[in-house]
């Protein structure tokens, strides 16, 4: 009997189908050959619906079918990690995170140096069906190790740029290309960026820069963090403690009521607020004063 890697089991369809996926993604990617009789049996479901598993959600894997069943090609056995795995589940499963699902793009995402051009953080996503040339090229030029030109949309006007591309990062749900811009890291929505063409000029890819994006997980990029820190509340102190809700959290200390310092690092202070009055009023920001200064000031102009 299959034993689940899970603590928890699912609890929505959607769940059930990822972590089904993601099982059966393990037993391949560590030589197991499938039987689909047994699957159904393990996971409750009909042998229909495994089969769809292997002839539809794993169409992009290089399979092989014998008569006791499938498994992975050889060459690819052990390539993936863990996150891998709950990645590539999540692919098969949700339709609309990337532009096209197609059977050509998993098998592409699947290739090793593909998987190091994006990111995923979050499990939500907006649709860029209407963009999918723009994010192959984006794919491709990143494997190319080439520049892109395009212009980029803000919110007073639009500017021309050429950037080196990094990485493609899903983070809550938006699509954006991490790049660096004459030096400095930056992150561009894919939606704001306009007339994106291919250049003839190739980089190499500054290895700081990518260790930065392995260890981010926000799009705020920056060779310099500022360290703020903020006083919270033991009212909601128990949420800290159990996760990191600032980018490279430390708990200096714990107060005497129950409370809690809190350090973070930050690209800028705009990445701060509005998690600071999210919490409000639970949390201040102690450490630079003058961004508390600067928050108070921007909550009264909005109240009046």
């Amino acid at each position: 009997m299959f034993e689940p890697l899970f603590v928890e089991k699912a609890k929505t369809e959607h769940d059930k189908l990822a972590w089904r996926l993601t099982q059966i993604l393990i037993q391949l990617n560590q030589g197991d050959c499938l039987d689909p009789e047994t699957l159904a049996e393990d996971f409750g479901v009909h042998r229909r619906t495994i089969m769809r598993d292997f002839n539809e959600r794993f169409a992009f894997l290089p399979l092989n079918r014998s008569a006791k069943g499938y498994s992975l090609d050889s060459a690819y056995l052990g390539r993936l990690s863990f996150r891998d795995l709950e990645r590539f589940a999540a692919l098969a499963g949700l339709n609309g995170l990337f532009p096209a699902l197609t059977a050509e793009f998993l098998r592409e995402i699947f290739d090793q140096r593909l998987q190091a051009t994006m990111l995923i953080h979050g499990p939500r996503f907006e649709s860029i069906a209407d963009r999918e040339s723009d994010f192959r090229r984006i794919k491709d030029a990143i494997v190319a190790r080439q520049e892109l030109q395009f212009t980029y949309k803000k919110t007073d006007g639009s500017k021309s740029v050429q950037v080196q591309p990094y990485k493609l990062i899903n983070h809550d749900g938006i699509w954006y290309m991490a790049a660096v811009d004459q030096g400095q890291p930056k992150a561009y929505s894919l939606s704001r960026m306009l007339h994106l063409q291919n250049t003839t000029t190739s980089f190499i890819p500054d290895t700081t820069i990518l260790e930065m994006l392995a260890k981010e997980d926000s799009i705020w990029l920056n060779r310099q963090k500022l360290e703020a820190v903020v006083q919270v509340s033991t009212t909601v102190s128990q949420y800290f403690e159990r996760q990191a809700i600032f980018p490279c959290q430390v708990i200096e200390k714990t107060l005497a009521d129950g409370g809690l310092l809190i350090s973070g690092r930050f690209a800028h202070q705009r990445q701060l607020f509005p998690i600071v009055q999210q919490w409000i009023p639970y949390m201040r920001i102690i450490s630079p004063l003058c961004w508390q200064e600067e928050m108070e000031e921007r909550l009264r102009k909005y109240l009046s």
